[in-house]
């Protein structure tokens, strides 16, 4: 490895080369994480996070994403310009290098890159040889070079393009309008199509998720500037954040009453930065993100540890000094201090340090992180405790009330629990079980009212499919506490159904039915329903909807018969092209429009929604965490406006059936 004199310098030197590209197309898992939608969202943020890398060094203040209607994409930043000088050991530029062998890029030299997101120089190679094609063109020392490749492999060689202007014109249809009338000096512009016979179900890109992500990396990127354009739906986002992270936590406590503005931590040392911004609110559900270098660390590592543990200790301390702590049972827990807190924890270290825990960076691993962040937690909440005494007596009763209501709902379901309400030995009367005792073979549904409940215990297959009424609407339990929830009988009777248990007593092994199925009326009670048993699955048995055991049945809204020949119609569309089908749009069918699932009778219930050959399940899934926590508390809270907001905003698209 050569070392260079300046740290601002970045030169073909700077590349080295570990290995080649071969095991990427035979085994893509193994990069990229999976070849589903969530990896094709993860080779995009590997090329934007090339760019975000620049930004982070500071030599980038733009980047540019366009999807362009072939699903192809093309990422520009405003950055030095991969290198283009040939690497005399290799004998290539080092353009070429960088994108067609693994394990090259200035990531590994520690003066190019201090911090960086990218896959320790895999990002680009990774994602050009799983690619059909990709382009990259680089502009640097007044040049402008190009390379094109094909599945990885170089189908020219680096060129240069004398006329800036003639090229930019020419790509007038697919470089932003800001780009191509103000060219940055230098820069990098990445473009590819992934390869299908990779990403066999298909290489669309989801803007929604990629906005999200790129948000995201707004914020931990100050006054970093995204312009982002879909041109398949001519959608376009553009985000730009001086606050940092704690302009991040605000955002996601936007629909919450919060307690206190957001605490700001921040400590260097050595090649590490720490930042953290926490703000309280009246919720009783924790929202905790950690990111390292811009990557989401969805699940912690020894930052996230760090935290935690100081935390606790910081608070338990302050209540101490101050007296709210009478005798030792009063001191609280950690689950007690992160109720209703909002936090992000953002490590920036060098890329060569960094230990992850898995190829897509989910987890890390580095042990000397936490040490660093608890000294850093403690010394700043310490210093920001004595200095705003009403905050922190604010955030004492919060979580000493957190401590107090702990303990109540304890002791409510341990009573409940001594009572043998929650043993799976006495499953609820109402239950109709099936015979099998496999789990991964058996399905539980979850039907409104007796009369629906009544057809689909006749009309099941008793040897998969259990069934369990519900009568009226649940409890919603989005601000309720535990003890609350058992005393409510439909929800007991769930839990005891589902065998599992609940809280700190959860036991995921016991889960009695791998498929949990919501049948519900196609109507507003329905919907609400549905909602209401989605809240409880979300807040309180997130195993459920984690683990993918959760999903809800569509039954059909119309039933259409022309003589003897009957077919079911699941939407208005659906419809229209049936009638057409069957008379030719000239006979009227007899059309039924079901109100709801009573009016089935089981033959028909079992064929339409419960018959796995042809049934339409919906399968539910947590794909933005943050989102969706958003979105529970903004529906299911006690905050009247921001639902009122959202109703007003969303009123043309209800389709009411009155």
């Amino acid at each position: 490895m050569v070392r260079v004199k300046s740290k601002n310098s970045y030169s073909g030197e700077q590349i080295v080369v570990l290995e080649g590209l071969d095991p990427v197309r035979k085994r893509p898992a193994m990069y990229i994480g999976s070849t589903s939608i969530a990896g094709i969202h993860h080779c995009i943020t590997e090329i934007i996070d090339n760019s975000v890398d620049e930004a982070l060094a500071g030599f980038a203040n733009n980047i540019w994403v366009i999807i362009h209607p072939d699903n192809s994409v093309t990422v520009l930043d405003d950055g030095r310009g991969i290198p283009v000088d040939i690497i005399p050991k290799y004998k290539a530029s080092a353009l070429e290098v960088v994108m067609t062998k693994l394990h090259a890029g200035g990531k590994f030299e520690s003066e190019a890159y201090k911090v960086s997101g990218g896959l320790h120089g895999v990002g680009a190679s990774v994602v050009n040889a799983l690619s059909d094609w990709m382009k990259v063109t680089v502009l640097r020392d007044g040049k402008l070079y190009k390379q094109e490749y094909k599945k990885g492999k170089p189908s020219t060689k680096v060129v240069e393009i004398k006329d800036l202007d003639d090229y930019l014109k020419q790509k007038i249809e697919t470089l932003p309008n800001t780009f191509i009338k103000n060219p940055p000096p230098t820069g990098t512009i990445s473009s590819f199509l992934l390869d299908v016979n990779i990403f066999k179900q298909g290489i669309a890109g989801d803007f929604a998720i990629i906005k999200k992500q790129v948000k995201e990396r707004a914020y931990l990127v100050p006054k970093l500037y995204f312009h982002l354009y879909d041109e398949r739906s001519n959608e376009q986002a553009q985000y730009y954040f001086e606050g940092g992270i704690s302009a991040l936590v605000k955002s996601i406590n936007r629909n919450k009453i919060s307690l206190h503005d957001p605490i700001f931590i921040q400590k260097t040392e050595g090649a590490v930065e720490v930042q953290i911004a926490i703000q309280y609110n009246d919720g009783f559900n924790e929202n905790l993100e950690s990111y390292v270098n811009v990557i989401n660390t969805a699940e912690g590592g020894t930052h996230l540890t760090g935290f935690k543990m100081a935390l606790t200790r910081s608070i338990n301390e302050y209540g101490k000094k101050i007296g709210a702590f009478k005798n030792s049972n009063d001191s609280i827990i950690g689950e007690d201090t992160r109720e209703g807190l909002t936090a992000v924890i953002y490590i920036k270290m060098s890329s060569q340090d960094l230990q992850f825990e898995g190829q897509t960076k989910t987890k890390l691993g580095n042990p000397e992180i936490q040490p660093l962040v608890q000294s850093a937690m403690n010394e700043a909440l310490d210093m920001y405790f004595e200095e705003h005494p009403s905050d922190a007596r604010a955030i004492l009763e919060k979580v000493y009330l957190a401590s107090k209501a702990r303990l109540a709902a304890k002791a409510a379901k341990d009573a409940i629990i001594r009572k043998g309400a929650l043993e799976g030995a006495s499953l609820p009367g109402k239950l109709a079980d099936c015979q099998s005792r496999i789990p991964a073979e058996s399905e539980i549904y979850i039907v409104e009212g007796d009369s629906a409940g009544g057809s689909a215990k006749q009309g099941r297959d008793r040897k998969f499919q259990a069934i369990l009424p519900l009568r009226g609407k649940i409890l919603n339990t989005e601000r309720a506490r535990l003890d609350r929830i058992l005393e409510f009988s439909e929800i007991k009777d769930l839990v005891i159904a589902l065998g599992m248990g609940i809280s700190e007593s959860l036991t995921p092994e016991k889960l009695r039915y791998h498929r949990i199925i919501i049948m519900t009326d196609a109507d507003v009670d329905g919907e609400h329903i549905m909602t209401l048993l989605l809240t409880f699955f979300y807040r309180h048995l997130p195993y459920v909807v984690q683990n993918s055991h959760l999903y809800i049945a569509q039954p059909p809204l119309y039933k259409i018969q022309l003589g003897k020949e009957i077919q079911y119609a699941y939407n208005d569309q659906e419809k229209e092209v049936i009638l057409k089908k069957m008379s030719g749009g000239k006979i009227q069918p007899l059309i039924q429009r079901y109100k709801g699932l009573g009016e089935m009778n089981p033959e028909q219930l079992w064929e339409t929604t419960m018959n796995p050959v042809n049934r339409i399940l919906k399968q539910i899934t947590i794909e933005d965490a943050t989102k969706a926590d958003e979105t529970f508390t903004m529906l299911m809270g006690n905050d009247v406006m921001p639902r009122k907001r959202f109703i007003q905003s969303h009123a043309k698209m209800a389709n009411l059936d009155v």
